[in-house]
């Protein structure tokens, strides 16, 4: 960083957020180096978040996509009834008579596995979830830095307006002051 982009860095980093140099957050250097150098910010955090996911991560976020979706409870309860319905028609050569055993096993295996997984998924969107706030977080800093500049570079015009029209007014006070100077002294004159 080159000493003028430091002083301005130093500088913004009093006016807006009351802090000097040593005192900023490595995001919030980010954030008015950024800002200074007038670059957006912005990015998808969450596709950035999903292309780093290994293949675990998304078979995770498959499989609590699928178990927790009308499709899974639909086939799954067609599954169930076909599974209670044919072991009671079959009532002698059932394969897994009342009070289905076998069935509980299956379930069970099933809930084991798939509480875990989809634990994972939800561990990982809340990782997604918490870079996206801190993303939102830095976007709302930069756009705050970014409002006060607005009205810093506003009062620098209303006040280059008000200058310049004090001045064109002090030069039409000193005009009619000669004016009027030259008028009582062609009155004041001798005939």
């Amino acid at each position: 960083m080159t000493d003028t982009s430091t002083e301005k860095l130093i500088h913004a980093a009093e006016r807006f957020l009351g802090k000097g140099e040593q005192a900023l957050t490595e995001r919030e250097r980010g954030v008015l180096e950024q800002a200074l150098g007038k670059r957006a910010l912005s990015r998808d955090a969450s596709v950035l978040f999903d292309d780093k996911a290994t293949f675990g991560q998304r078979l995770a976020d498959g499989v609590a996509a699928f178990g927790g979706s009308w499709t899974f409870l639909i086939i799954f309860g067609v599954v169930l009834a076909a599974w209670v319905l044919g072991n009671l028609l079959l009532r002698g050569e059932a394969p897994d008579p009342y009070p289905f055993i076998f069935l509980n096993l299956l379930l069970s295996m099933l809930a084991a596995i798939q509480a875990p997984v989809i634990m994972m998924s939800q561990n990982r969107q809340a990782a997604k979830d918490r870079l996206v706030t801190s993303h939102d977080y830095e976007c709302n800093l930069k756009a705050e830095i970014e409002i006060m500049a607005l009205h810093d570079k506003v009062d620098q015009m209303r006040n280059d307006d008000l200058r310049a029209l004090l001045a064109k007014q002090q030069e039409q006070i000193d005009l009619l002051t000669r004016l009027v100077e030259n008028r009582l002294g062609v009155e004041g004159s001798p005939k």
